[in-house]
């Protein structure tokens, strides 16, 4: 099969290149749960399919927004990790299950990839309700440009504050929706980020910032004990961050949002943490999905009703038999868990997944954290270095836990550092009002540099 494209498009005859998945195993997906699989296969070696050549350990990315973490420290390259793996850099488009085949499509061209077992680890995306002006206005943290493009608005925004004072109250006003893991530790995150950036600018001193996080639920951190949700409120209400909760953003725009009570905040920042789905390309393959979404599997990570296909991670509804009646949470500690299962499982015979929670944490800033261990609940330092030891015990190999614990001490001796990542264009409009060369160009970069959504 192949498919003719125009001369005048720079490109030549793209032809369907067939190929077969390494030790016949071939895994979609190449996060903590796929990578997982892959690495664990050992000897037996898999093909991995994924749009980047590396694995982003997602916990860890409000730090690296902030820039307690170097972005690069929060990655492991796929190829460092999974030595006996082959790794296609593309996206699954196709799945032939009587042909065992999954067309990929790449910037090399469209393959053809054979299997004799099939894993789906494609993770999830953020979950964008259906309100107005979310996709276009809302910023977004499930990877690593949107750390970086995070952190950069954030700086810009004290920038351009300080350029002209009387935008500052909008400028320095930064509301999140979500307050789940990842919008609390988040907020914590960019509220130091920001006060940092803040001492160097004499002309906002008497100016302060506003941070409004929003949630619909009764309470932060739902997923907690409520004595840790009350000890982590208090500790971002100390800081200055705004709680408002049993309330929804009903409309985001350029230079505000609209909240369910009926109150209007002007700012220049939103930033959606409210809750992840599976990962839509899940529709493009054929497999049962349930009402979420998500890739209903048995007791053995098996598809129903599928042959040789299995699934785990984000995207999967995974039974637990420690938990009957209750599928697993999307965290990466299940994750590896079910990982670790699933490699055995396709090296020998099935068995039932079986995982019991060791416990929960969040950091809220520097040297704040709450953890669940067992029937222990710790709160303020020991939870903040039960969370940071267990999170740097999670990343693979020795050379990335010490690069993520230098970055900690250095951040604890030294002020944060409060440099833009990538280039962006200091206007980007010319006197007349038209987008200059310069700017276009600078966009470029920084869309190179970051990667695309």
């Amino acid at each position: 099969m192949t498919s003719t494209i125009s001369p005048d498009s720079g490109a030549a005859l793209r032809r369907v290149l067939p190929r077969a998945a390494r030790g016949g195993i071939l895994v979609l997906g190449g996060g903590f749960a796929g990578g997982s699989v892959a690495r664990r296969l050992g000897a037996s070696g898999a093909t991995i399919v994924n749009p980047t050549n590396f694995m982003l350990y997602t916990p860890l990315l409000p730090e690296a927004a902030a820039g307690t973490i170097e972005p690069r420290h929060v990655t492991v390259p796929l190829r460092t990790m999974c030595p006996n793996a082959d790794l296609v850099l593309g996206a699954a488009v196709a799945h032939d299950p009587e042909r065992r085949v999954v067309h990929v499509e790449s910037e090399a061209g469209r393959l053809a990839i054979a299997y004799a077992d099939l894993v789906v680890a494609l993770g999830a995306v953020t979950r964008l309700p259906p309100v107005p002006g979310v996709h276009e206005h809302a910023l977004q943290l499930k990877d690593l440009p949107d750390a970086i493009r995070l952190r950069n608005h954030v700086l810009r925004q004290i920038e351009l504050a300080d350029a002209a004072p009387d935008t500052a109250a909008a400028r320095l006003t930064f509301v999140l929706a979500g307050a789940g893991y990842a919008g609390v530790e988040t907020v914590a995150e960019l509220q130091e980020l920001a006060a940092e950036a803040l001492r160097r600018h004499r002309r906002l001193r008497d100016v302060a910032p506003r941070w409004v996080l929003v949630d619909g639920g009764p309470r932060i951190l739902g997923q907690v004990p409520e004595s840790l949700a009350r000890f982590a409120a208090r500790t971002l209400e100390r800081r200055g961050v705004e709680i408002v909760n049993a309330t929804t953003v009903t409309s985001v725009g350029a230079t505000g949002v609209t909240l369910s009570d009926g109150r209007r905040i002007a700012t220049h920042t939103t930033v959606w943490t409210a809750g992840v789905r599976p990962n839509p390309m899940l529709a493009q393959l054929g497999l049962p999905l349930d009402e979420r979404g998500r890739v209903p599997v048995d007791e053995t990570l098996r598809v129903a009703g599928a042959t040789r296909v299995w699934a785990l991670g984000d995207c999967a509804a995974v039974p637990n038999e420690a938990t009957p009646g209750a599928t697993d949470p999307a965290t990466c500690q299940h994750a590896l868990r079910q990982a670790r299962r699933l490699a055995r499982n396709l090296r020998g015979t099935p068995s039932a997944y079986r995982y019991r929670t060791r416990g929960s944490m969040a950091t809220l800033g520097r040297r704040s954290g709450i953890a669940v261990v067992g029937k222990l609940r710790v709160r303020g330092l020991p939870g903040w270095l039960i969370a940071r030891g267990y999170h740097v015990l999670q990343l693979p190999f020795a050379a990335r836990r010490a690069r993520v614990v230098a970055d900690w001490t250095l951040g604890a001796l030294f002020r944060r550092d409060v440099a833009e990542l990538s280039v962006t264009a200091p206007s980007g409009v010319s006197a007349g009002g038209e987008r200059t060369r310069a700017a276009d160009a600078a966009d470029a970069l920084a869309s190179g540099a970051t990667g695309a959504r």
